[in-house]
Formats: C-alpha cells, structure tokens, sequence
C-alpha cells in the first residue's frame, strides 16, 4: 500500500483530528511522507483549504499547495453538475501519480460535503479511493447518538464498504460522547460483529474542538482588536447577549463567554472589565462591542490607560443580533496556529487509537531517516512511553504555562509547577490555559520547607554554609525544585525562560553533581538542519576543557545523540584535519581523540578534523578518503566554547536550522536551562527531552 485514504461518511466527523494524528504517525515510520485531498475546498470568506494548510503548516511538509490537491472545489462543482464524474476522477488520479512518483508514501484526505446528499458523498469517495488503490480509514459521528444508533450506522458503513470491495480498512467512531463503559461496551460488540475483520476505534468528544476561539470571532464578525493581541487562541463556550441593565448581566456571567454588547452600553462594558478582576466572577473569554457610534474619546482614553487591558476587548460594525446569527452558524476549523486544539486532538488520537494495530493493517513502508519535524514528534512520543514528574521553578510564566497545558493535553509528562498558587492560576485563566493535572507548589509555604533546608545544610555545610542561610536558599524556587530531585521527588527540572543560566545549573552543581565516571557536565544541541539532526557539543557550558574533559564530553554527547535517535559518527572538530597541522590547540584535539577510541573502541570517530570535511563529501574525499566519518558526520566535538557557542549560532542564523538546547549532560539527574528568548514550541520541546533523560538514567540506574 502506498495510502491512506481518510474518508467521512457524513459531514461534521471531525476528520483532520484523524489526519493529523495519522500524519503524525507516518512520518516517525514510514519514508518521504505526502499529503493529498482530491478535492480543495475554500472556506467561506475565499481562504485556501483549511485542513490542507493545516498539514503542511504544522508538519513542515516540502509540498506546495498546488501539488497537494487534485482539483479545485469550482472545479469539482462544474464537472459533477455536468455529469462528468468520470473527468473528474481522471484529473484526480493525475495530479496523485504527480505526488506519488516523489513520495513513498501519501495520506489522502477526503472531501468535506460539496452540498449533495450524504450518501452521494461517501460514494464520491469511495470511488476515488478505489482507483487511488490504498487502505481506507472510514470516520462517523458518535456525536448525540446512543450505542444501538452509532452500532447500526457503523454496520450499514461497513457493509457498503465491503460491497464495493474495500476489505482493507479501519472504522474510527470520532466525537462520541457517550460514557466510558458504553464506549467501551460498543467497541466490544462493533469488533465481535466484524470478527476482527476491521480495525475500530472510538474517539470521546472533546468539547474543546469544536468552539470557537477569538480569532475565528474576529473574522466572522469582521471586527477590529481593540485590545488583548495574545487572545487569538481564547475559546468561546458560550454568547452572552447584554440586553438588560448591568445586574441582571453579571448574574448571567458564564465562564469562557463571549460577551456581545451595543457599543453606548458603557455600563456593559465596565461591567465586564470589573468582573475580571473579581473573585467572585467567573472569567469571560472576551467583550464584542458592536454597532454604531463607536466608543466614546472618554471610554476609548481610559481603555489606552490600562498597562494590560484585563479583557481582550473587539469592536464590530455589525449590530448585536447581526453578529450573534453570525457567530451561531461558526464551525471552527483547526489551523497551524491552535497550537492547544491541536495538542488536544493529537493527544485524543494517542489515547484512544491504537495506533500499532492500525499500522499493522494499513502502513508498509517503512524509514530510518530522521528529520527536524520527525525528531520534535518522537520527543513527544519517547516521553510518554513512561511518564516522568518534571518540576518547572517558573510556575507563573507565560510561556512556560502554554507548554504546559500541550504536555499535559498531550499526556506526555507529569508536571509540578513552584510559585505562588494565585498568581499562577490568575495567569492562566488570564491566558485561558487549562493546567488542571499539573500540581503547584508554594515554596514559600511548602510544608517541607524546613526538612529541604536540613538537607541542603548537610550537603553544603563544609562550604560554610549555616542552617538560616540554608532556609533561606529555600525560598529560591529552582533550589528548592533542584532539592526536589536530589530526594527523587521529580524526576527532572527546566528553567530558564526568565532566569539565567547561571541561575538554573549552579544549584544542580551544588546538589545533583555529576554521575560516576564523568568528570565534568556539558552540553550539546540538537540542531536540525532541513533533512538531518546533528549533535553539537559542548556549546554552553565548559568553557576551555583538557583533552581529558573534551574526551568526556564526546562520550557524554555520543550517549545524548544515541538517546534521540541520531546515529553517532564523532568528529573531534579542530582547525586542522589529521597531520596537517601542529599546535598546543590541535594537539588537545588529537589527545583527546586517542582517549575516546581507547574508551569506545569501534565507535566511528575522527580527528583533529575541520568542519567542512567533517560535514562534505567532497572536501572529505580529498582531505580524508576512506574516512568512516570524514563527509557524513553527525556528532560534532568543539574544542572550546568560544567556537562552539559561536558556531551553533552560526549555522542556525545562515543554515535556518532550528537549534534545541542546550541540552544538560553528566549530571546525576537531569536538569536542563532554556534561553530567555524562548518560544513556547522550545519549552515543550526541553520538557520532553528531560523527560526523556529522566528514562534513561531510570533504566540506568535499575541496571
């Protein structure tokens, strides 16, 4: 099989949660991976397909959107009221032989409904998937069904399927929001039914999904963002209307409603901005005001004051009831940047899709090559096959908190946040995050305070350290985080987002220390390059080391690669490749050389060697011919931090790489740092890492 076709049997199934979660799957296990729908559809206001932006967009897929479909939704209209279905099929399977001459594998999506019958829809597809020639995977709605209706349904889906000699195919019962024992109990009875014939799943609802967030009220309601230019990802539960005086519309308040008010109505509208900042209101997700005049130069002037509005605040030119039809028929559609609805979707397709069932039936090809979009995927992965507690010392940071509530939907790892309880969850409700799942500790009040405090006394009292001064190290959140470690308490800890460096390792120095036979902690990055990951270390920690440490540092990335998948050919990089050059620096390099292949006999390595042959065919052929190493290098050993720090930035600025790092290696227990500039996506992405350590020195330390 060379596809995949995903194909609903009705509208509304909630199928790019499945195409994303089966992309997702494809590109951590088969080769050069496609995305194919046979027919684009524009969305209502003339933007391109949403679900194939959505692919491309988030998965980084070399496909142009011209390639990705084969016929425009104009197009298909034409042909089909002109009964030339049969055209329409052949200019379909054109533009997919296209795809398929470059690709090993594709995922094909199928139509969303073209205004025809459901069931002239489905044959549609089924039609097409048949002359594509791949496995099928059927999506309907359990939504507001009960068990005998989705069991009739699924049956009549499956008999015509078979009738039309589909026998390779799964059946996934998506949205259904019955409980879990009736879930379950329907999975059982589909499953006997079919004799295990047919692979079949059943996805819950996730309510979250289907709202819409501010971004999407914002286009259907044509309004301007008066305030809150973060809010884009807020999620609408509910439409208030604000007709009647401002009691009766704050005993109305509802958690996560959007509020729709006349634009005179300045009583609404403070109204709502007060209640933001009451305890005894629950947190609205926005304040539409609409209609004409606009806000009065007095309302607007105390609006610019506000140093951070409370409310994200929009203004439309719609009236109230204009802009409340408009917003009832709003379907929202997942886009690249729903990063929380896409974590969500990703971690409802993990959960309940048995996805080594499924690959079984329907994935054949098969790759061992890795690139950036497929490492970030397996980080994720890795780090839920077994779940660590990871401690985050920056419990009320912006960034951090996002991350968190794609961890947690992900259900990639357990997280305990330090700070105080209040503020943090001020701050996500500010942001509209769901942190339910994570655990919050206060340090500050912590009842185990004073016993972390006798713990750090006795590891550091031969510093001179004295009992008051070790309570009141305490109250630091990352020593108090890092103490967490030390009693195996949490598993690992990331800092960084708003601290220093130096803030974030030297409390592990002082506690964690190094493991047995490393003589120093270093680092190394991860940086992905377009079509491969490469290893670079030490590029953030010691600054000038022996040949002693930077063997030590070779050995401790050559471990760190091998953890993430990269396969280790080592080169200990130098100004100089082989004899070609003399010197106190090279000759460090060439020392430190010897003491790796003494340690790690057959492990392929090479040097004194210079970047470029270490990275280029050709230089290596001439520099190094025959070289294992020389031209195809994957881990790169800098001999100091001056030209490893300067290097990595280098080639992330000129190469566009993505660079995640530093990556904290020899230590006891796995403590990693952030840069300050970094983004949500760089904070997931640390978390899963040490996450993924964590595992390693687990299993290490069992054996």
């Amino acid at each position: 099989m060379k596809n995949i076709y995903i194909t609903a049997a009705e509208p509304y199934t909630g199928k790019s949660l499945l195409a994303l979660g089966m992309m997702q799957t494809l590109l951590q296990g088969t080769g050069k991976t496609a995305f194919f729908r046979p027919i684009a559809q524009n969305t209502p206001d003339g933007r391109p397909d949403t679900d194939i932006n959505l692919i491309l967009s988030y998965f980084e897929l070399d496909i142009t959107y011209e390639a990705a479909h084969g016929v425009s939704e104009q197009r298909a209209h034409a042909l089909l009221n002109s009964n030339r279905r049969a055209a329409l099929v052949e200019e379909i399977l054109l533009k997919y032989k296209r795809l398929e001459a470059e690709h090993d594998f594709i995922l094909c999506e199928g139509t969303d409904f073209l205004g025809r019958d459901a069931a002239f829809e489905f044959e549609l597809n089924i039609e097409i998937a048949l002359n594509l020639g791949g496995s099928v995977l059927t999506v309907i709605s359990g939504k507001d069904r009960r068990s005998d209706d989705i069991t009739d349904f699924s049956r009549l889906t499956l008999n015509l399927l078979r009738e039309r000699g589909l026998d390779n195919h799964g059946l996934i019962i998506n949205r259904c929001n019955l409980g879990a024992g009736e879930r379950k109990n329907l999975l059982q009875r589909i499953r006997r039914e079919n004799e295990g014939g047919v692979a079949v799943f059943v996805v819950p609802e996730n309510p979250i999904l289907g709202r819409p967030h501010l971004g999407d009220v914002l286009r259907q309601t044509e309004a301007a963002l008066l305030s809150g230019h973060q809010c884009h990802e807020v999620l609408v539960e509910d439409v208030i209307l604000a007709a009647g005086g401002a009691e009766s519309f704050i005993r109305d308040l509802k958690p996560g409603g959007l509020v729709l008010t006349p634009a005179d109505r300045t009583d609404i509208i403070l109204a709502a901005l007060a209640s933001r900042h009451s305890s005894a209101c629950p947190d609205i997700a926005g304040l539409l005001v609409c209609g004409r005049p606009a806000l009065s130069p007095r309302l607007k002037q105390m609006l610019n004051g506000f140093s951070v509005l409370p409310l994200p605040v929009m203004a439309t030119q719609l009236d109230v009831m204009s802009a409340a039809v408009r917003l009832a028929s709003l379907h929202s559609k997942l886009s690249p940047q729903d990063s929380r609805k896409i974590a969500a979707a990703l971690g409802l397709f993990e959960r309940h899709v048995k996805i080594n069932r499924l690959s079984k039936r329907l994935i054949k090809a098969k790759s061992h090559k890795i690139s950036p979009k497929m490492l970030e995927l397996r980080l994720i992965d890795y780090a839920r096959r077994k779940k660590m507690h990871i401690v985050l010392p920056e419990g009320d940071e912006e960034r951090t908190l996002q991350a968190v509530e794609i961890l947690l939907a992900r259900n990639a790892v357990n997280i305990t946040l330090l700070g105080d309880e209040q503020r943090i969850r001020n701050v996500a409700g500010r942001l509209d995050l769901n942190i339910e799942g994570a655990k919050i500790i206060n340090p500050q009040t912590a009842s185990n305070r004073d016993a972390y405090a006798d713990a750090y006394y006795a590891l550091r009292k031969h510093k001179g350290i004295t009992p008051e001064q070790a309570r009141e190290i305490m109250l630091d959140p990352i020593y108090y985080g890092t103490m967490m470690l030390h009693r195996r308490e949490a598993d690992g800890l990331v800092s960084g987002a708003v601290h220093t460096t130096a803030n974030t390792i030297r409390p592990a120095f002082e506690i964690i220390k190094t493991r047995p036979g490393v003589e120093t902690a270093s680092s190394i990055f991860l940086m992905c390059m377009q079509n491969q990951v490469f290893a670079f270390g030490d590029c953030a920690v010691v600054v000038d080391p022996t040949a002693e440490q930077l063997a030590g540092i070779a050995l401790s990335s050559v471990e760190t690669a091998r953890l993430f998948g990269i396969e280790p050919r080592v080169a200990m990089l130098s100004y100089s490749t082989g004899t070609s050059g003399h010197g106190a620096d090279v000759d460090k390099v060439a020392a430190a050389t010897e003491i790796v292949r003494k340690r790690a006999p057959g492990l392929p390595l090479e040097g004194p060697i210079q970047y470029d042959a270490a990275v280029d065919p050709d230089t290596a052929r001439i520099k190094l011919p025959g070289s294992p190493v020389a031209g195809k290098a994957t881990v790169f050993i800098f001999p100091d931090l001056n030209t490893g720090n300067n290097t990595y930035k280098a080639v992330q600025r000129a190469a566009g790489a993505v660079a995640i790092g530093p990556i904290l290696q020899g230590l006891n227990l796995p403590v990693n740092d952030l840069s300050r500039g970094a983004t949500v996506a760089d904070i997931v992405n640390t978390i899963a890492i040490t996450a993924i350590q964590a595992q390693a020195l687990k299993q290490a330390h069992a054996e």
